[in-house]
């Protein structure tokens, strides 16, 4: 078998920055789909594209509803899928919601969902990964400043930066319970993070992040150089987002809950290998290794 070439190294005795070598949108600018063409330079440009409604005001109860269920239920609860705060140890994320739930499969199959990501992607897609966050108030807490891609690549395999996020929300998300921060422009520079990969990082990575952090002074220097947007909407709003934005979000410690739907779709033509910087691949509720395309 032909050795894959690691474009992105990571995780080696100290922090690298390389430019990006991948493109940000892969579809050819006449693609058919729902963005428009002036969106997709903003993506390309940002490394984001914010929707003011993707799911309609009537539809965002079904899918609230059916949050609800899952967090609620006790078998949902002792699955391993199930990820719980460490001191509140109620549910913080709940992961393959696409095969869990079949309201979630239908939100993957929409075309206003899929349509995009294959616009963007220029291929066929499969759900690489997709779970629901939740951020109950007064103490939920946040997710630290990282890459995705960076541990995608390090940790499930993926070779190259043909993946692509979106975060629908069901809740509002205001400016101060927690909402998605991304650096404008990150994703055109990939930071290799030190340290050595753990055994089974995923277990407390997940609750929060240790391996895969960038540095505080590679942090500010992005920051200075990028900014740093936060993204707020009503419930039913969407962000879409660049595998390799540096990102995160803060704790929640208002009374209002902050829940949103996470899915990660990956090119077919970009099928998760093994690991590049870890000494085990991630369970596959995490990093798929079922490529078959979304229909």
């Amino acid at each position: 078998m032909t050795a894959i070439t690691d474009l992105y190294p990571s995780r080696g005795p100290v922090e690298v920055s390389v430019p990006r070598k991948d493109p940000v949108v892969w579809g050819s600018p006449d693609t058919p789909g729902p963005i428009s063409a002036t969106d997709l330079q903003g993506f390309e440009r940002d490394g984001f594209l914010a929707i003011d409604q993707l799911i309609a005001p009537d539809e965002v109860p079904l899918y609230a509803q059916e949050l609800d269920r899952l967090v609620t239920d006790p078998r949902i609860r002792a699955d391993e899928r199930s990820i719980v705060e460490p001191k509140s140890k109620e549910i913080r994320s709940v992961f393959e919601v696409h095969k869990i739930s079949e309201v979630f499969a239908q939100l993957v199959r929409d075309e206003r969902v899929v349509g995009r990501a294959r616009q963007i992607l220029g291929s066929d897609v499969y759900v690489h990964q997709s779970r629901i966050n939740v951020k109950p108030g007064f103490g939920a807490s946040g997710f630290y400043w990282h890459s995705d891609f960076e541990t995608w690549h390090a940790e499930d395999g993926l070779p190259n930066m043909r993946t692509v996020s979106v975060s629908i929300a069901l809740t509002e998300n205001y400016d101060t319970n927690g909402g998605l921060m991304i650096m404008p422009g990150s994703h055109k520079t990939f930071l290799g993070c030190a340290g050595e990969t753990p055994k089974d990082n995923y277990k407390k990575s997940l609750q929060m992040q240790d391996a895969g952090t960038p540095s505080d002074e590679a942090l500010t220097a992005m920051a200075s150089d990028y900014g740093i947007k936060l993204f707020t909407g009503k419930a039913g709003s969407a962000t879409w987002f660049d595998c390799n934005c540096m990102h995160g979000s803060g704790d929640n410690i208002t009374p209002f809950p902050r829940s949103n739907v996470f899915i990660v779709f990956n090119s077919v033509e970009n099928e998760a290998v093994e690991p590049f910087a870890a000494p085990v691949r991630r369970p596959e509720f995490i990093g798929a290794r079922d490529f078959t395309p979304v229909k």
